[in-house]
């Protein structure tokens, strides 16, 4: 899913290692910050499962459901909200999602039964909606194909800093149960809720809608880089043939990412959701130990996220890393569902290693057939429709745990629906269309000022 050949032998001036190291370096930490937060939020309830079950009477069931309505709510508004940012700028747009996000996750600490626990999931979703495929449209206005699979994995890695701080942070947190008259999972909510808010002053200030409005780039560089990404959105879009929003339903590369990443979605979130639960299953244990234990995992997943996208520089290597992925991924869970327990984490660290190295190839899959406003609408319907895999997993786990009495019953489903999108990796594209760097003939690129 890259762009200039591999045998090219000059390297395009919107590729010139320091603009992309300095371009890495004011974006790339405020964005991973950013989705830490989302991330935690929209995950802890994982960790509150059965405090909201023992305190609220919120079943199996129940919590599942609702822990799949936010991927519902949040899927449908994916792709007016992307279009909302293509219009409005990344800036205020990704501002106005936090805002509402953190207010409303801190929000869940006042939920008082199962109807107030849908309500609010709902609710988190529609704030959140447009996060995640936004920023993904984002990294498009800066970082060239070549460059984009190892920019979105780095993004990535926030999800399992996210679970490797996440899980530990919020177990201590559970500890404060009682203290002013709150239970330990309402702190929680509250305390990993309200700093979404603090960080959108930040994002206000300091992240430019593109490469024009960065005053930590010259004129020359901004032009060069925009020249050099306008030629590859062009060539994609006239290889591809998809030039309007309705075209994207035909593009059979396009609807096989979809595809592939529903079933990808559904791994993720049934072990972030469920994960703490099997866990817990395997002796008794303390909110804090359970906590660390469910963060190796993630740190798999980290290594995975920072290691191996960045070879993912051609269609070539993409397609075989995204099929081996998916296969290491279906291996990891089987092995979880039927060893003991100190095995079975060794799968579950197997699976999650892989799941940030597969989904940077995914997305970097419309980025090469589309162009402006049907790019951003593209990359929000392959979030939209790729993430009902979120509601699905986690809804089908708590059936299965609740019908069968055993946590990881629901991982053989899980790992069949894996194995069906690695199939479905093998009929990936092998080439990528050829970009002419119009820009890179203007003359040598000007130094950064790092």
């Amino acid at each position: 899913m890259s762009s200039t050949p591999e045998n090219s032998s000059a390297v395009p001036a919107a590729e010139d290692p320091r603009l992309t190291r300095l371009i890495t370096r004011k974006l790339m930490p405020l964005l991973m910050i950013a989705y830490v937060i989302s991330f935690i939020d929209r995950t802890n309830i994982g960790l509150a499962k059965t405090h909201l079950e023992a305190d609220l009477g919120i079943s199996a069931a129940a919590f599942g459901l609702g822990a799949g309505l936010f991927f519902l709510a949040y899927s449908l508004c994916e792709v007016p909200s992307n279009f909302m940012m293509h219009r409005f700028g990344a800036r205020f747009w990704i501002t106005r999602i936090m805002v509402t996000w953190g207010l409303l996750s801190a929000g869940m600490a006042f939920v008082q039964g199962e109807t107030s626990f849908y309500v609010m999931r709902v609710l988190l979703g529609i704030a959140e909606a447009g996060f995640f495929p936004g920023v993904m449209l984002y990294l498009t206005y800066w970082f060239t194909r070549r460059q984009r699979a190892a920019a979105m994995g780095l993004f990535l890695a926030a999800v399992p800093v996210a679970n490797i701080i996440g899980a530990p942070l919020g177990g201590a947190i559970l500890g404060l149960d009682g203290a002013a008259g709150l239970h330990g999972w309402q702190w929680m909510f509250i305390v990993e809720g309200l700093p979404a808010v603090f960080l959108a002053v930040v994002v206000w200030k300091l992240l430019p809608d593109g490469p024009r409005n960065a005053k930590w780039l010259s004129e020359e560089q901004a032009g060069r880089l925009e020249a050099h990404l306008r030629a590859e959105q062009e060539a994609g879009a006239a290889e591809s043939g998809t030039h309007s929003f309705a075209g994207v339903f035909r593009d059979k590369f396009i609807v096989m990412a979809i595809a592939i990443y529903f079933c990808h979605q559904i791994a993720v979130y049934s072990l972030t959701y469920f994960l703490p639960t099997i866990i817990d299953s395997w002796g008794e244990m303390s909110s804090l130990t359970i906590g660390l234990i469910t963060a190796l995992p993630w740190v798999a997943s980290a290594a995975g996220a920072l290691l191996l996208p960045r070879y993912a520089t051609n269609a070539a290597r993409s397609r075989s890393i995204l099929v081996g992925g998916l296969a290491a991924m279906t291996v990891g869970l089987l092995i979880a569902a039927v060893a003991p327990a100190i095995v079975a984490l060794l799968g579950f660290c197997l699976t999650a290693a892989c799941f940030f190295v597969v989904q940077p190839i995914m997305f970097a899959v419309p980025s090469t057939r589309l162009s402006g406003a049907t790019l951003a609408g593209g990359i929000a319907l392959m979030n939209t429709l790729g993430i009902l895999g979120g509601f699905v997993g986690p809804y089908v786990m708590g059936l299965l745990e609740e019908a069968t009495g055993s946590a990881v019953s629901g991982l053989w489903f899980v790992a069949a629906l894996v194995a069906i999108g690695a199939l479905l990796g093998l009929g990936f594209p092998k080439r990528e269309p050829l970009v002419h760097d119009h820009a890179a003939k203007a003359g040598p690129q000007t130094a950064c000022g790092e």
